[in-house]
């Protein structure tokens, strides 16, 4: 098995209810490494760059502000598969559809504040590592 990088953030929602450290030790437990990691608060800038594919969506402005509404914690995480594992331990993006047992099953309550940011490929994985780690 090759060794992946992606790139996982932490979203407002896990850093202002302290979720910080469980989500983490979850991601170690599970035999990842956390190469890099940083706390930052992100500007409409780079929030539009990184949901460019959402621009468009109704829901985009309520996405944006609470993107914005406090500080979030990027990492970079390095395992064999890391990608898909990082998708399975995080669970689907609503909530509500996601099993116990799973980051968002456990902690998230609403599609609109899902505790965690996933890359879903490789490719993806590079480009958002690139936009947040410069």
């Amino acid at each position: 098995m090759s060794q992946e990088q992606t790139y996982i953030m932490l979203k407002p929602d896990a850093v202002r209810r302290q979720l910080m450290g469980q989500i983490i030790s979850r991601i170690e437990a599970k035999g990842y490494q956390i190469t890099a990691l940083k706390m930052m608060t992100l500007d409409q800038e780079i929030v539009g760059e990184h949901y460019a594919h959402l621009l468009d969506k109704p829901f985009y402005p309520e996405l944006a502000a609470y993107m914005t509404s406090g500080p979030v914690v990027g990492m970079i995480v390095e395992g064999p598969e890391v990608v898909a594992g990082m998708r399975q331990m995080m669970g689907p993006t609503n909530a509500l559809e996601a099993p116990a047992g799973t980051i968002r099953g456990d902690y998230a309550h609403s599609i609109s504040e899902n505790i965690i940011h996933g890359s879903d490929s490789l490719e993806n994985a590079q480009i958002e590592i690139n936009r947040f780690f410069k």
